[in-house]
């Protein structure tokens, strides 16, 4: 039985990835903090690894880096990155961070694959109001979680996908759209009123990175394609309504 660990296995996005893998037939390991001191060892008897770094990290490269040589050391031949839909994005420190720990893991030596999947769907609450720093109609590729942790497994547990990169996305869309359909209210604010209450409790460094980010989707939205997660599922890509 293939077993597969997850470093970040305890938040939401290893949450999705481990139960794609246990409905597949694997094992999934979660791992998390507590195993840094001996990651390494935390890895033995492993046949893979998904590396999901958190949120905003402060310096992913670091972080990958690590994961790369623990799985070295551990023998553990196989490796998945969760990188970000368009990584190289100067204007964006946090996606250039991915950026360069792609390379790392391009050049680790491992057989890898990187999924970029574009902003999940379960990240807007579309109970309520939307509150938002960029303008609605921005366009965005939008992943399902669930569908991110199945391509996950696909790229893991089945041949093929080694030295392959994917850029994820369930549905191309915008937030306007997406509210519409719920019938529910967007509500735009300025940068500066964002910083003010909803990032006010942030660190400096991550309320800077993501008024960077608002301004960007301001600008450019991120937009991501539907046909690679759809080929990776098996299934048709997104109907044409939602283009």
């Amino acid at each position: 039985m293939t077993r597969v660990a997850v470093l970040g296995g305890h938040g939401k996005t290893g949450r999705s990835v481990l139960a794609a893998l246990e409905g597949r037939g694997a094992v999934g390991v979660p791992l998390g903090r507590a195993d840094w001191p001996d990651l390494a060892g935390a890895l033995r008897g492993c046949d893979a690894v998904y590396v999901v770094a958190p949120n905003l990290h402060p310096d992913e490269p670091a972080y990958v880096a690590a994961a790369i040589e623990a799985a070295r050391v551990a023998r553990v031949r196989r490796i998945g990155y969760h990188s970000v839909a368009s990584p190289y994005a100067p204007a964006l420190p946090h996606h250039v961070g991915k950026a360069v720990a792609e390379d790392l893991v391009r050049r680790s030596g491992l057989a890898w694959t990187i999924l970029q999947p574009g902003a999940y769907l379960q990240n807007l609450d579309l109970t309520g109001p939307v509150r938002l720093a960029y303008r609605a109609e921005a366009p965005f590729g939008f992943a399902d979680l669930r569908e991110v942790g199945e391509a996950v497994a696909t790229v893991l547990l089945e041949p093929g996908h080694e030295g392959a990169t994917y850029e994820l996305a369930s549905r191309r869309s915008s937030v306007a759209e997406l509210a519409a359909e719920a019938g529910v209210e967007v509500e735009v604010v300025s940068p500066r009123q964002w910083a003010a209450t909803d990032g006010a409790a942030l660190g400096e460094r991550e309320r800077e990175w993501l008024l960077a980010m608002f301004d960007y989707y301001d600008r450019h939205g991120l937009p991501v394609g539907t046909l690679p997660l759809a080929a990776l599922l098996g299934r048709d890509a997104e109907p044409a309504r939602r283009a």
